[in-house]
């Protein structure tokens, strides 16, 4: 018996994998920018050089936390990979990719549906192995626990700041007043002068509305440089920071893994420094001002808490004829 070998007539190409990697930093500053594009430049480096692997690009978000879905490039990457176009991310560590242990399952499930692999290079990871996810959920679950501990040290930071009068404010949105090199407010003398218009065309009867719409008629900025709103009139002629005082702590982050303030109705505590610092708007004015609000308020049939406010507001409403 003879035997003939029959040589393929077409090579079989060896298919690439087609690889991304993954980066995030939390915050905006200088260090971690560097920080991030060392990651970017590092990733570039050894998915190029691999040469079984498709280079497919660095994805990184800059300033976002990884508790959080919300992260534009995180998204976007996901995407791509629905549209079959990823089959291997690479990332540092399981806190670079999520902080959130619910997060980090439901994508990585996710994605070895469609046999999208994720490589943890810190922890050494591979999700379609099989003990990837065990050792994931019991992983990310203790990166979960560090953020929070984390979130709750910032948070205690905080209060004992406001505890001692200290105030956190960024003035770069906050008309009338800058920060000295000693971090107190000062009056910004050119400013002042449209939160003194502000209060008193308002006692002169016009309305926030009005009063938006001449600021915006005679070309004055709001303090972020855009427009007036008559919320904006509003908020400015209810800040108690213009006669001096300062509420703390009038919003707070109830959930670290979601990191949305709200605002603070007697949930946590609450701090009121009275001559905090130089008013642009005399006590008596300001008080004024509030009666005033008040008054309108219930002339409109605005009542704090009254959920019927606004069938009171015309005498037919409501009715059928």
């Amino acid at each position: 018996m003879r035997v003939r070998i029959i040589e393929p007539i077409q090579k079989v190409q060896k298919v690439k994998k087609k690889v991304c990697a993954y980066a995030r930093v939390s915050t905006d500053n200088d260090k971690q920018g560097e920080s991030l594009e060392n990651q970017i430049q590092y990733y570039e480096n050894i998915i190029s050089n691999n040469l079984d692997y498709e280079y497919v690009g660095v994805f990184a978000d800059r300033g976002v936390t990884g508790t959080t879905e919300n992260r534009p490039e995180f998204q976007r990457m996901l995407q791509l990979c629905r549209e079959g176009k990823i089959d291997l991310i690479i990332t540092k560590s399981i806190s670079r990719f999520a902080r959130n242990t619910a997060v980090m399952l439901e994508t990585v499930r996710a994605l070895k549906e469609i046999g999208v692999e994720v490589r943890f290079e810190k922890e050494n990871i591979n999700t379609l192995s099989g003990d990837g996810e065990l050792m994931l959920t019991v992983l990310s679950s203790f990166a979960q626990e560090e953020s929070k501990n984390v979130s709750d040290n910032l948070k205690w930071r905080v209060k004992k700041k406001f505890e001692q009068g200290e105030l956190i404010i960024n003035t770069t949105r906050f008309l009338g007043y800058d920060k000295d090199k000693y971090g107190d407010l000062v009056i910004n003398r050119e400013e002042a002068e449209v939160v003194k218009r502000i209060f008193n065309e308002y006692l002169s009867g016009k309305g926030a509305f009005t009063i938006a719409k001449e600021l915006n008629a005679d070309g004055v900025p709001t303090v972020a440089g855009g427009r007036w709103q008559e919320n904006t009139i509003l908020n400015i002629l209810k800040n108690e920071k213009y006669k001096g005082d300062a509420i703390l702590q009038k919003y707070y982050t109830p959930d670290h893994l979601k990191k949305g303030t709200v605002r603070n109705k007697g949930e946590v505590d609450s701090y009121y420094i009275e001559d905090n610092h130089s008013p642009i708007i005399t006590r008596e004015m300001w008080e004024q001002v509030q009666e005033e609000i008040e008054r309108r308020g219930k002339a409109k049939g605005n009542v704090a808490g009254d959920t019927n406010k606004y069938k009171n507001r015309y005498p037919l409403t409501g009715m059928l004829f």
